[in-house]
């Protein structure tokens, strides 16, 4: 249905709607007419956005080192180097292979993950209200929209409770808008102009609402704006500095390349083989470049994301877990987090029947309560009073609103008609008129005692009304009668203490921002480990009285914050950012704002689907030491991901130059460039299996930040070291013969890369570190059993020109390799304890 024809049902009655989609506003579609529906109008989404394979694999050609290799290949068959030129598409294809293979994976991953985060929405079906994916809905759905709802389809507006929606995302208006159920006097023609209206993608802000479902998926005006569906890409700061960093080594080979290539023709004129310098050429760039590291970034964060999962936390976007990794404040709420958020009352205060007018407050009108207040309350009432509920008729409500720290409710009997409000008792109270100011302090007093002992607080005030016009109820919050006040024990979770002492260790400061007192927000951070005194805390109230500077010292100083509204918890985020990677543990709709400025923006399942939208991270069960756990798998895939750098760039620059600078100085090549490829094959492969390898302790202590500088030191320090030995292998088999220092320099770069990796993978001593993963070191040995075997073979001697050794030869390059390992773990061991002492002795 075009956008023109779904805005001609703004001037319509419900009546017509109604008739129009063929659905009864008193039962709903049938489920049998709603599958008839799907199957017509197919699944309400806007695109099918699963990456297919023939992408991937796209992925893995795109890349400029594939094309120097392809057109070396191409360039070996044009002169009729048919083996040459076969050999370099052979390990294109390899190279292609294992890339496609690890990144299929991880795409395979994340639509598992995706599933855990999928959309819902309550529908009114066949005379019942249920749940059922948003995918699900068709033209023709009654569905019931709540604060923090993100709207799943085009909807006309049949009952508005102080409905404003946030239509930014498709408007740009930035302003709420305030939406109606009744028809325009005439048919929109614009999208601004349909204020009965629903856009999908748009997000309810306050209020309360039924719709119908008037067009889904591509029929839905977002689904018609397509530059609107692609997703924005998050770049982690670690992708940044891996990018800053590539570029930097791309330009230094390019120069370091010509360079060569020139020195090569001047020194040798005419007896320089040009095609093979530039064959020659290519091969050296690509054996020097990481070209493993996107695979080995992907699969990482891939595995971590995977047991991530397991755990019940998913990451809607790979990069995220090693983001996470990185956080050294973590801001959460208090309920549900750190305490069980399973409520019962524990005491009252004022009149008896405090408990059954709060249960009329409820926010679930249904027997089978959602939400942990109203399933403390109903489990509170009698049999007797459970009835005397049902005689009561709700005619409105309005939700409960961070802001206003209260909700309402507005029922009626046989005899009067009574409005409800339940809520923070400081919110209630003061809307109270049968209150002196002694009764007050009395009151707040027994809240105060209250808090002090961890427990959480809920009062409730009425007042008898006569409203004809529901939408007023707000207004007619005032002149209420008090009628009590209910407390409620919240448990510690049993992992909540141990977790904040994991934190601790890890480096992670805690701070709880809460909307709760400043008595009971105190009473459990310090029953948790987190503070001292109880009294350490600040309230928003006081954090807003301090200048600019005296907030950047109090958010870092204080630990629990309380009584924070929405907009004190976005300035404790945006204040705390300055000097601190942050996370952020958010679930309501004014929760948004501070979750996109969040370095790792996590929210749990339950969350307002606007909050879900700007969170990197679905907690399933919303816990602390889910989240610690989270942490720790980022700081292992931060760890292994720049153990591959330094080792790949210390062993593959020493050797790069080595070759380079050995060219200018005999009229041969020192590697032929097969020999090249095949190298940085065999020494890849098992670096793979570095994203799986085990890690010290000390690597996951402290947040972890990207340090292209002391990446670059120690990779300079072990290439030297690199480089003189591999100038040892020239010097002594150079004088032999090209086919004797090609073979035995071939295997002396594989071998010496793969036991340099056991060396550089810990800043321990190699004996006292974590024992290496077992794809680690099974690969490493198979690489090693290939390397020494391979000239031996006839492949080895007709495809790659290599050479058997002597047994006098392969003990001198075994020498070799056991010296340079030596000599490289001396040279490490040296560097770490002049700057990480404390590691290098363990």
């Amino acid at each position: 249905m075009a956008q023109q024809d779904i805005l001609k049902y703004s001037a319509k009655s419900i009546a017509e709607v109604s008739a129009d989609f063929g659905v009864n506003f008193d039962t709903g579609l049938s489920e049998v007419e709603a599958e008839k529906r799907l199957g017509l109008n197919g699944r309400n989404e806007l695109s099918n956005q699963k990456v297919k394979w023939w992408d991937i694999l796209w992925r893995q050609l795109a890349s400029p080192f594939i094309y120097f290799l392809f057109g070396a290949g191409v360039l070996s068959l044009s002169l009729r180097e048919f083996i040459d030129g076969l050999m370099i598409f052979l390990f294109l294809l390899i190279n292609t292979a294992l890339g496609f293979y690890q990144e299929f994976r991880s795409e395979k991953t994340l639509e598992l993950l995706k599933t855990f985060v999928a959309s819902y929405s309550k529908v009114f079906r066949g005379g019942k209200e249920m749940v059922i994916a948003s995918s699900l809905l068709v033209p023709g759905d009654l569905i019931i929209l709540e604060t923090g709802d993100k709207i799943p389809a085009d909807v006309r507006f049949i009952d508005c409770i102080n409905t404003t929606v946030d239509e930014s995302i498709l408007t740009g208006e930035s302003i709420a808008i305030k939406k109606v159920a009744s028809e325009l006097s005439k048919p929109a023609t614009e999208m601004f102009e349909a204020v009965n209206f629903g856009f999908s993608g748009t997000a309810l802000v306050n209020g309360k609402a039924k719709a119908i479902v008037l067009a889904t998926g591509k029929g839905t005006a977002l689904g018609q704006v397509s530059k609107l569906v692609a997703e924005t890409k998050h770049v982690s700061n670690f992708e940044k500095g891996i990018a800053k960093f590539s570029k930097f080594i791309l330009q230094l080979i390019v120069v370091t390349l010509i360079f060569i290539f020139l020195a090569n023709i001047f020194i040798k004129g005419s007896s320089a083989n040009i095609i093979e310098l530039i064959i020659f050429s290519i091969a050296l760039a690509v054996s020097v470049i990481p070209e493993a590291l996107p695979v080995v970034t992907t699969f990482s964060l891939s595995r971590g994301a995977l047991r991530l999962a397991k755990q019940k936390v998913v990451v809607k976007r790979l990069s995220a877990v090693e983001d996470l990794g990185g956080i050294e404040v973590l801001c959460t709420d208090k309920t549900g987090t750190l305490t069980e958020n399973k409520l019962t009352v524990i005491d009252l205060y004022g009149q008896a029947d405090t408990v059954f007018w709060s249960n009329l407050a409820t926010s679930s009108p249904q027997e089978k309560k959602l939400e942990p207040f109203d399933i403390a309350l109903w489990d509170r009432l009698s049999g007797k009073e459970k009835n005397d509920l049902k005689k009561y008729q709700r005619l409105a409500d309005v939700p409960f609103d961070p802001l206003r720290r209260r909700n309402s409710v507005l029922a009626k009997d046989a005899n009067q008609q009574v409005l409800i409000v339940r809520g923070a008792p400081e919110a209630i109270i003061s809307l109270c008129s049968n209150f002196t100011s002694a009764q007050k302090s009395k009151a707040l007093k027994w809240v105060s005692e209250q808090g002090e002992v961890g427990h959480r607080v809920l009062a409730v005030a009425k007042r008898e009304l006569h409203l004809r016009d529901y939408s007023t109820v707000v207004d007619n919050e005032k002149d209420l009668k008090f009628i009590g006040i209910i407390s409620f024990t919240d448990p510690i979770k049993s992992t909540t203490t141990a977790a904040v002492k994991h934190s601790r260790e890890l480096g992670v400061s805690i701070k709880i921002i809460t909307g709760d007192s400043r008595e009971v927000a105190g009473a459990v951070a310090k029953q948790i480990g987190l503070i001292d005194d109880c009294h350490q805390v600040i309230s928003g109230e006081e954090l807003d009285q301090l200048s600019v500077s005296k907030q950047l010292a109090a958010v870092e100083s204080f630990s629990v914050f309380a009584r924070i509204s929405p907009e004190q918890k976005y300035k404790i985020i945006e204040l705390l950012q300055k000097k601190f990677a942050v996370g952020f543990l958010g679930e309501g709709i004014n929760d948004a704002p501070a979750l996109k400025i969040a370095g790792v923006s996590m929210v749990v399942q339950s969350a307002a689907d606007i909050a879900r939208e700007a969170a990197d991270i679905v907690l399933i069960n919303k816990s602390l030491k889910s989240i610690v756990d989270g942490i720790k798998e980022g700081r292992k895939i931060f760890a292994n991901t720049t153990k591959y750098i330094r080792a790949t760039l210390s062993s593959n620059f020493g050797n790069f130059y080595a070759v380079a600078v050995a060219s200018l100085l005999i009229n041969y090549l020192p590697m032929l460039a097969l020999q090249i490829l095949l190298v940085n094959l065999l020494s890849d492969f098992p670096m793979i299996a570095i994203a799986s390898d085990n890690i010290d302790s000390e690597e996951i202590e402290n947040p972890k930040q990207y340090n292209l500088k002391e990446i670059v030191l120690i990779a300079t320090l072990l290439g030297v070291v690199s480089s003189v030995f591999d100038f040892i292998f020239f010097g002594i088999y150079s004088r032999i013969s090209p086919h004797v220092l090609q073979t035995n320099w071939f295997i002396g770069s594989i071998l010496t890369e793969l036991v340099f990796m056991f060396s550089i993978r810990t800043k321990r001593p190699f004996f006292r570190s974590k024992r290496p993963s077992s794809p680690l070191l099974w690969l490493s040995v198979l690489a090693a059993f290939v390397t020494v075997g391979l000239p031996y073979t006839y492949l080895g001697q007709h495809i790659f020109s290599l050479t058997p050794p002597t047994p006098q030869f392969l003990a001198i390059d075994l020498a070799l390799v056991l010296a340079y390992f030596v000599v490289t773990e001396t040279v490490k061991l040296m560097y770490y304890r002049r700057f990480s002492p404390s590691v290098a002795s363990k």
